[in-house]
């Protein structure tokens, strides 16, 4: 496919999925309720069936809570978790305590800056918990030579998931086949190593339309995910981007929100618009609300000075 091509498959599709979401049709046809559960509050009678629809990929779920669930909620939401801590002053003590946060709660991952991939291979050895890092992080400006030698060098050192920001002015510009190929280099390279790739779009800098061209060409270039944000930008992860994404991309690609989802009301929207991971730095708390039952992310949001 040349590169003309390219750009006329994605501007059709682009039309045709906002043509839908104009017309209201933002359900995805993953949308899935659990066939035992009259009410739909499958979180509260079968979260078991939670996990199983998150594991499908599922668009929708109907989330609720009820005391004898709020273990078996917590843990079902902390799975989906990528733990996070990408501030610049971050320490070693910090990045130990992260790690040692991740597996007592069996976050899905620790997401961390480069420099601190080997030693959280190292202390993660042996447990669930991924190591995750970012490429081409914050920007998405460098060159695709410099992100392919960054993913190599981090799944050497142990990265099991790459998180790279896409050329997000190459996209703006209309440059398809140079988004295209920046995406295809670093999922080659991230899955020689059988590590899998999530592009961030940044999409608080993103058009619809933008964001449509970019969850279809990360599709096609071999990602394994979609995500919203660095956390680094204008604004991070919302309920209709994450909807949005997961409307493009159908089952074939996982959803990251990522970006401000700093308590359990925005995580839960977050998973019922279709999203399949979270990235976070408010883990802990995000955990904690799920036992208690009760939560106000307003304050959560006032009292967190972490932009992730």
């Amino acid at each position: 496919m040349n590169e003309r091509e390219l750009e006329q498959l994605v501007d059709q599709i682009t039309r045709e999925v906002l043509a839908r979401a104009q017309g209201g049709q933002t359900e995805s046809p993953l949308a899935m309720r659990c066939a035992s559960c009259s009410t739909g509050r499958c979180a509260v009678a079968c979260p078991d069936e939670v996990r199983r629809l998150v594991e499908a990929g599922a668009g929708r779920i109907t989330l609720g809570f009820a005391p004898q669930a709020r273990e078996q909620v917590a843990q079902d939401v902390a799975h989906l978790i990528d733990h996070t801590l990408l501030k610049a002053e971050a320490t070693e003590p910090q990045v130990r305590q992260l790690c040692e946060e991740a597996k007592t709660h069996k976050f899905a991952s620790v997401c961390v800056n480069p420099h601190w991939v080997p030693l959280c291979a190292e202390l993660l050895r042996g447990s669930p918990v991924l190591v995750c890092t970012v490429i081409g992080f914050p920007l998405g400006a460098t060159t695709t030579s410099t992100k392919v030698f960054e993913t190599h060098e981090a799944c050497r050192n142990g990265a099991q998931e790459v998180d790279m920001v896409l050329n997000i002015g190459a996209l703006k510009g209309g440059q398809m086949e140079v988004v295209h190929e920046d995406i295809r280099a670093v999922a080659d390279a991230a899955h020689q190593h059988g590590a899998q790739l999530k592009v961030i779009f940044e999409t608080s800098l993103l058009t619809d339309e933008e964001k449509v061209q970019a969850a279809m060409i990360s599709r096609m270039a071999g990602a394994d995910y979609v995500k919203t944000s660095t956390g680094f930008s204008t604004g991070g992860a919302t309920v209709a981007d994450v909807a949005l994404m997961r409307q493009v991309v159908d089952n074939a690609l996982g959803v990251k929100a990522s970006g401000g989802v700093r308590g359990l009301g925005d995580t839960l929207q977050m998973i019922e618009a279709g999203a399949t991971r979270i990235g976070a730095s408010a883990g802990l708390r995000i955990v904690e609300q799920a036992k208690s039952g009760t939560w106000d992310d307003s304050k959560s949001k006032s009292s967190s000075s972490s932009p992730y």
